[in-house]
C-alpha cells in the first residue's frame, strides 16, 4: 500500500464559539496514512477545539479533505467512518459493562456487517480489550471505573472502529508510567500497522517528541511551530509559546530532552 497517497489536508480552518472565535486560519502540511502527529500547546490554545472541528463536533469553515475527499459538509455519521475521535473523558452515567460498549463501537465500525454474530463481536471485543490490557475489566460496569482506567476503555472503543484518522484527545492525562507507555507503544504500533492517521494532543512535550513523527505546535488559535519534534520544538518556540527559557538537547540514538530552567518574564530575551 502506498500510504503517501492517503493523507489529510487542513486548509484555512477556522472554528469558534458563538462570536468567539478559537482557530484562525489554521494550515497543515499533508498528514499521511501510518503516521502519529502530536499537536502541543499551552492551555487554551485551541487544541481541543481543533480536535472537534477536525471530528465534526464543532463548527468551522475551511477545508479537510481526506484521500482527497472533501470531509467539509458531510453528515456526522459519514464523517465519523472515516474520523474517530478520542475525547478527554468517558460520558458519566452510561449504563453499559466494559464489554458491551466495545461491542457497540464494533457495530458502528464501517468494516462491520450484520454478518457479524454476537459472539463473533464479543470475541473481537476481547481481542481489543486485550490489546489495550484492561481484558480484566470486560465484566464491570463503566460507571465503576477509575478515571484512569475508563480512559483506557476510551482507547479500546475508538481502536475497535478501526478509523482512517484517530483523534486522540489527551489520551494519557490519567495514567500511571506504566500505562502510558503502553498506550503510547500501542498506537505508534497500530498506526503502522492498520495505515491509520493519528492526531494527539499531548501537555507532555518529552512524550510527543519520543512518539510522534510531526510536531503541531499552537498559540492563541494559530500555528506557531511545525515540523519534526526536532524542528518545531526549539529554545526559540518554547520561549515564545509556552514562555520559558529551556534548552532542547539531542542525544546521540535518543529523542531530544527539555530542560526548563526558568519562567521569562516580560523584556527578557527568548
Amino acid at each position: 500500500m502506498n500510504t503517501r497517497q492517503t493523507g489529510l489536508e487542513v486548509s484555512r480552518l477556522s472554528s469558534g464559539y458563538r462570536r468567539r472565535r478559537i482557530l484562525e486560519d489554521i494550515t497543515l502540511p499533508e498528514l499521511y496514512a501510518g503516521e502519529v502527529h502530536s499537536l502541543v500547546g499551552p492551555n487554551a490554545a485551541g487544541k481541543s477545539t481543533l480536535m472537534r472541528a477536525l471530528a465534526g463536533l464543532q463548527p468551522a469553515s475551511g477545508s479537510i479533505r481526506l484521500q482527497g475527499r472533501e470531509l467539509m459538509g458531510r453528515s456526522l455519521s459519514e464523517r465519523t467512518r472515516l474520523v474517530t475521535y478520542m475525547p478527554q473523558s468517558l460520558p458519566q452515567g452510561v449504563a453499559l459493562s466494559v464489554l458491551e460498549s466495545v461491542v457497540s463501537a464494533l457495530r458502528a465500525s464501517p468494516l462491520h456487517t450484520t454478518a457479524n454474530t454476537r459472539s463473533t463481536l464479543e470475541e473481537r471485543a476481547f481481542e481489543v480489550l486485550a490489546r489495550v490490557g484492561v481484558a480484566e475489566l470486560a465484566l464491570e460496569s463503566l460507571h465503576h471505573l477509575s478515571g484512569g482506567q475508563r480512559q483506557l476503555v476510551s482507547l479500546a472503543q475508538v481502536l475497535a472502529r478501526e478509523p482512517r484518522v484517530l483523534l486522540l484527545d489527551e489520551p494519557i492525562s490519567a495514567l500511571d508510567l506504566q500505562h502510558q507507555l503502553r498506550v503510547m507503544q500501542l498506537v505508534h504500533r497500530l498506526a503502522r500497522e492498520r495505515h491509520m492517521i493519528v492526531l494527539m494532543v499531548l501537555h507532555d512535550l518529552g512524550v510527543a517528541a519520543r512518539w510522534s513523527d510531526g510536531i503541531v505546535m499552537l498559540s492563541h488559535g494559530r500555528v506557531a511551530a511545525i515540523g519534526t519534534p526536532a524542528e518545531a520544538i526549539t529554545p526559540v518556540t518554547l520561549a515564545q509559546v509556552y514562555g520559558v527559557r529551556a534548552r532542547v538537547e539531542h542525544p546521540p540514538h535518543d529523542s531530544l530532552q527539555i530542560r526548563v530552567d526558568d519562567v521569562l518574564t516580560p523584556g527578557d530575551p527568548c
